[in-house]
């Protein structure tokens, strides 16, 4: 139909206007605020799936749709690209966002002001960057979102979240300056900054210019890693996520994936198939940089004693996985790691949110005096003194479904069955151990049986150390509080782990369209010819 070429802008202009109309409603207006901000959010995800649907009805390696704003002709408009790896990231910020937002509802969305213009403002950064096909818009939507964040990660009280919202506000102005650094460079030699048009110019840069190319996308790459949480850039990373808000820990969950998401789009897009076979540029710092973060955040998962900072780490091996999977380059490889993110942010943002709710059912400096007891013993009690007063104690209602979403959580994170973790990460270790095909006899490279390993390790850590705080929370507490948890706030967690559970069932489908998505973005000529080779300035498709 005619007017669905449209909707590739609502994904931007939707929160946008959202975000604009909320300030002007009075801020004790928090129910108004809240419904308005709630139906948009409903809107974009409708948008999100139609864009998913679009994006999917095309070939294997064709480009869905691309839009020039204003009619100019590319490349000098501002254009939209929408692809099946676009519209995947689409669909996984509105869902979150939803999940976020009404989790947001039962007090954290009135704990400060303009929350829901500034989780607007987030959506629409997210969007613009997942949509965009010019590198300096994609840097505007990249301010955007990080102005956004910068409001939302302070938004409440404490000195803790003041401390680390400082120290995340600094690191991240730092990687916006080598992100505009690494934008010139790239524009003071190849003369544009459309995707689509450097992808073309680049193999025609002169040989004397090309270091300054080089230069200006490895400057690029690093803002990104920073974003991403690369070891050693990612250290402010987990005091940050723990220190915010549960809901706007679950929605930061994302933005690590921009970062991932922005590294496989254009270093695939601009060195083509040099970076898939580990010897072009980036491949190996990718690679070596994600086995490095992986191996960092697997101790840290281990180390933790507080279940937040648990999933602060739990976001960097997230991470640590999926910028090893880029740099191994392999399609197949890169379409698991496709399954494995939708599965690993939805995990990771359920446990943030499932934070909250368990530590009401804790004393304060539980933990430490856990450890405490571990380490030294309760002193005068003789073994099997309190067993009998524990036989038949029914665990409370609230309790019981807390600790079955933390064991299905649980389940998601080590990469265990039935569940979508254990599908992401069998189809990532069967490409690697197929590098040339299924059933392929071929050598293994040593650093591939490392990554292994890791991957595997990584998901024993997990399960190791959520099962320990499980433990300590709900099966031997040191004193049994019930919580007291509203429907508006485990109704998302439980629709998280359910789409998870979905995307186990429909694992063959989804495969599938990751599949398709990895093979279009080896072959980047679909892309460059979406773009440039069927223009159509006045329809504003292409």
């Amino acid at each position: 139909m005619e007017w669905t070429k449209h909707l590739l802008v609502v994904p931007i202009l939707l929160p946008l206007a959202t975000g604009a109309a909320l300030l002007l409603i009075d801020e004790l207006r928090h129910t108004a605020k809240a419904l308005v901000s709630l139906a948009s959010t409903v809107l974009l995800l409708v948008v999100a799936i139609a864009l998913m649907r679009m994006a999917d009805a095309g070939g294997p390696g064709a480009l869905s749709s691309s839009y020039a704003v204003a009619n100019w002709p590319a490349p000098f408009a501002i254009v939209l690209v929408l692809d099946r790896l676009s519209a995947l990231m689409l669909a996984v910020t509105a869902v979150l966002g939803l999940a976020a937002l009404v989790f947001s509802m039962a007090r954290w969305h009135r704990a400060g002001p303009h929350f829901h213009s500034l989780f607007q403002f987030l959506l629409m950064g997210l969007g613009g960057a997942f949509l965009t096909g010019d590198v300096f818009n994609l840097f505007v939507f990249f301010e955007v979102t990080l102005a956004a964040s910068y409001g939302l990660l302070l938004h409440g009280t404490g000195a803790f979240r003041v401390r680390s919202g400082l120290h995340y506000i600094s690191i991240n102005l730092a990687a916006s300056l080598l992100f505009l650094v690494g934008v010139s460079l790239i524009y003071g030699v190849a003369g544009t900054l459309n995707m689509a048009d450097l992808a073309l110019r680049m193999a025609q840069v002169p040989a004397e210019d090309r270091m300054l190319v080089q230069a200006g996308a490895a400057i690029l790459g690093v803002a990104f890693l920073v974003k991403a949480g690369m070891w050693p850039l990612g250290f402010w990373l987990p005091p940050a996520y723990m220190a915010a808000a549960a809901p706007v820990g679950a929605i930061f969950v994302l933005l690590t994936k921009v970062g991932i998401y922005v590294l496989l789009r254009l270093t695939l897009l601009f060195f083509g198939s040099e970076a898939g076979e580990l010897t072009g540029f980036g491949g190996i710092a990718l690679l070596w940089g994600g086995l490095a973060t992986l191996a960092f955040a697997t101790s840290g998962v281990l180390a933790s004693q507080a279940l937040g900072r648990l999933a602060g780490y739990s976001v960097l091996v997230s991470s640590g996985t999926l910028l090893a999977a880029v740099g191994m380059g392999d399609a197949a490889v890169v379409s698991g790691a496709l399954f494995y993110l939708v599965s690993s942010t939805f995990g990771t943002a359920a446990l943030f949110m499932l934070t909250e709710l368990v530590e009401r059912a804790r004393e304060p400096g539980a933990d430490l005096l856990a450890v405490t007891i571990e380490a030294y013993g309760e002193d005068g009690e003789e073994p099997g003194e309190h067993e009998d007063e524990e036989v038949g104690v029914t665990m409370p209602g609230a309790l019981a479904v807390l600790g079955v979403c933390f064991g299905c959580t649980t389940l998601l994170l080590a990469g265990l069955p039935p569940l979508s973790g254990f599908i992401g990460k069998f189809a990532m270790l069967t490409g690697m151990l197929n590098l040339d095909g299924l059933g392929s006899t071929g050598d293994i490279p040593a650093r591939t049986w490392l990554l292994l390993a890791l991957v595997i390790l990584s998901g024993l850590a997990a399960l190791v150390a959520m099962m320990r705080t499980g433990i300590r929370t709900f099966w031997a507490p040191l004193e049994t509080i019930v919580p007291r948890v509203l429907v508006v706030e485990i109704a998302p967690i439980v629709a998280l782990l359910a789409l998870c559970l979905l995307l186990t069932v429909e694992g063959g489908a989804v495969i599938g369209y990751t599949d398709a998505a990895a093979r279009s973005l080896h072959d980047p000529l679909s892309y460059i010819h979406g773009v440039l080779g069927t223009a159509d300035a006045g329809s504003g498709t292409k």
